[in-house]
């Protein structure tokens, strides 16, 4: 790992000036987002995945994972952070060594999320605490991300249920204690919502660009001190592609 990339991706976590990672998938996506004038670039896995014909939830296999990290990572000049999922395993042993393979990679940091992959909840507070600490030893920057509110939008629920707020900021402070360096709350959209979160977190937060959510100035003007695109540009890309293509066969 490049140790002065990563202090300089650390450094660009800034509650009310976030930084904007607009994620990409694969050296040209990675290319395209570092001309535009990207500081720093992050991996999203949805898009990894099927752009290698694997569907999310840690369904490619970990070395063609690292390989596609190593390779963005070689391609360009800034500092990149890496979708780690839930860390292709479960016993903190085994994360750590994921961990370090990741590392390995040239990744300065990583996102790691305490749901249950291929489950429907998350790990209890004290086992993801252990978990995080296990990825936090690689070196990597590690952005630990809580599921709740994410899972309540994806079942079709309140997205900005506050009675997930005390769990999230139990989680949050646990994950702080085992080192984490900010925290990823995907799912709300309310702005006075995740301004408490930003508040009451004594990580950077992170939130994530889903529909309905604000603009980013809004979130910055809420505390926010990252923001993230996930499988947005994936998907936008894959649509232009195919209404351009569709015009052909029409």
């Amino acid at each position: 790992m490049n140790h002065e990339l990563r202090d300089r991706f650390g450094k660009l976590h800034q509650p009310g000036k976030p930084l904007l990672l607009y994620n990409i998938w694969d050296v040209a996506s990675a290319k395209a987002v570092a001309a535009a004038g990207a500081p720093a670039l992050a991996t999203g896995s949805y898009a990894i995945s099927e752009a290698n014909g694997y569907k999310d939830g840690e369904a490619i296999p970990f070395n063609l994972y690292l390989d596609c990290t190593r390779r963005i990572v070689e391609g360009v000049d800034v500092p990149v952070t890496a979708d780690f999922e839930s860390g292709f395993a479960v016993d903190p042993a085994r994360i750590a060594d994921h961990a370090k393979y990741l590392a390995e990679t040239g990744a300065v940091g990583c996102n790691f999320e305490d749901g249950e992959v291929g489950g429907s909840g998350l790990h209890p507070v004290a086992e993801q605490a252990k978990r995080v600490a296990a990825v936090v030893a690689s070196g990597l920057w590690v952005n630990a991300r809580s599921d709740l509110f994410f899972r309540r939008f994806l079942s079709g629920g309140d997205r900005n249920d506050r009675s997930l707020l005390a769990e999230t900021l139990e989680r949050a402070a646990a994950y702080a204690d085992a080192g984490a360096h900010s925290l990823f709350v995907p799912g709300p959209n309310d702005r006075e919502l995740i301004a408490e979160i930003c508040e009451r977190s004594s990580l950077p937060v992170n939130i994530l660009m889903l529909p309905g959510t604000p603009d980013w100035r809004v979130l910055a003007n809420a505390g926010v001190a990252r923001v993230s695109w996930g499988a947005g540009p994936w998907r936008k890309a894959m649509q232009a592609l195919t209404e351009e293509a569709s015009a052909l066969y029409r």
